[in-house]
């Protein structure tokens, strides 16, 4: 396995990882997530919808098919990460880091999936 590939999956993965760990939380603790979202002031009602899509997004990414589709996978979960960011940003809250890691496996995901799986 080249250097590329191992960069790219070992991104992916740990882009899907975070991505299912949130959805699970969605799912699972969809009260506690409903607070949060009233912290930052989102309509509650997104959580749940949220956390189908975050599912869908990383399968479509790892199939790879339809192209159109992962493409449209990927920038849902950039804006997912942008507006968590600016959330996290507004409140002050330390829990930053992780949106902005999000944003780096996604970047790195995305280029080197251009060219280890075209």
């Amino acid at each position: 396995m080249t250097a590329q590939k191992s960069i790219y999956w070992i991104a992916t993965g740990l882009l899907s990882a975070l991505f299912l760990y949130s959805a699970v939380m969605y799912l699972t603790d969809t009260a506690v997530i409903e607070g949060y979202y009233q912290d930052y002031q989102y309509p509650t009602y997104l959580v749940i919808p949220m956390a189908l899509a975050k599912i869908f997004a990383i399968v479509f990414i790892l199939l790879r098919k339809p192209k159109w589709v992962m493409e449209w996978a990927y920038a849902g979960l950039f804006f997912d990460m942008v507006l968590a960011c600016f959330a996290h940003y507004r409140l002050n809250d330390p829990g930053i880091t992780l949106p902005l890691l999000g944003i780096l496996f996604l970047l790195v995901s995305y280029f080197f999936g251009k060219t280890v799986r075209p």
